[in-house]
């Protein structure tokens, strides 16, 4: 079943779901950053020269660029013809197919960079092709649709998946398969595990590794150490809480397994720069945050 405008496209069938918005004027864009967070997995195709809001951090594209992005706060600052492709895990879930698109732990789940991939003009051509098609595929909406949106899909995440792996992993990485897969093993586990194991010893034990064996591989291989991933992705999961409930800082702190609410205090104030409630207060007054 295909729903909506023109501009927004919506597919919706045995709770699968899978949605297409392009935005072109002020008021779609108005209309667009109005809404909390964008609902599912999300890849966000944003024009050279465009300026966004992703959570608590801000981009400006150089080039035409793809960003991906899960239950996140999205809002465009400046720009135009901007594409958002929204969907839940019953439409398509990275986990399950991961071994078709191999993108879990690197685009998405990935708290130690940030998942954007810059599209040189070949490839923004193709990329705007892909998406152009799912919207043509969308309004004809006959009994192959579905699949072949799936289809189209995969293409956008198997070609982002291996730009982001150019421009983002350090080149010790490159062409090395094993290597890149204990990155985005980590990844996964942190995605999963975050809100009860906090040390790197943790992360190790499920890797079969000591902590010093760890930590020591990231260096050689020029990544960002453990634990700051582990950190980065506490951190960002407070900061929403903070900013997205009613919650006090102590329901936060055990709601991210910290039993001493004291000790997640001093450790976000040290991290961040504020305290939970001064972010908190800044946030509401409409003050930029980090």
């Amino acid at each position: 079943m295909e729903t909506g405008t023109q501009n927004r496209l919506k597919f919706e069938s045995n709770y699968k779901s899978f949605e297409w918005t392009h935005v072109q004027t002020t008021e779609e864009r108005d209309l667009f950053n109005s809404t909390p967070f964008k609902e599912g997995i999300c890849i966000l195709y944003i024009p050279e020269g465009s300026h966004l809001r992703i959570d608590f951090s801000e981009f400006t594209t150089k080039k035409p660029t793809l960003f991906f992005c899960g239950y996140q706060r999205i809002q465009i600052l400046k720009g135009e013809n901007v594409t958002l492709l929204s969907y839940n895990r019953d439409f398509y879930c990275i986990q399950i197919h991961d071994a078709e698109v191999a993108c879990d732990g690197l685009l998405y789940n990935n708290a130690g960079q940030f998942p954007a991939t810059e599209l040189s003009p070949e490839e923004n051509q193709t990329i705007q092709n892909l998406f152009s098609e799912i919207g043509k595929e969308l309004h004809l909406n006959d009994s192959s649709m579905e699949e072949m949106v799936r289809i189209l899909l995969k293409q956008i995440i198997i070609r982002a998946t291996r730009l982001w792996k150019e421009q983002q992993l350090p080149p010790q990485l490159t062409g090395i398969p094993a290597e890149v897969e204990f990155y985005r093993n980590f990844n996964q586990l942190v995605e999963i595990h975050f809100k009860k194991w906090h040390s790197v010893a943790d992360y190790a034990q499920l890797l079969g590794l000591t902590a010093k064996t760890l930590s020591n591989k990231f260096n050689k291989l020029n990544l960002v150490q453990p634990n700051e991933i582990i950190k980065s992705r506490i951190l960002l999961e407070a900061k929403r809480l903070l900013c997205f409930t009613d919650w006090s800082v102590k329901e936060i702190a055990y709601e991210l397994g910290y039993e001493d609410p004291a000790y997640f205090n001093r450790l976000f104030t040290g991290k961040v720069g504020d305290s939970p409630i001064v972010f908190r207060k800044l946030f509401n007054e409409g003050k930029k945050v980090h």
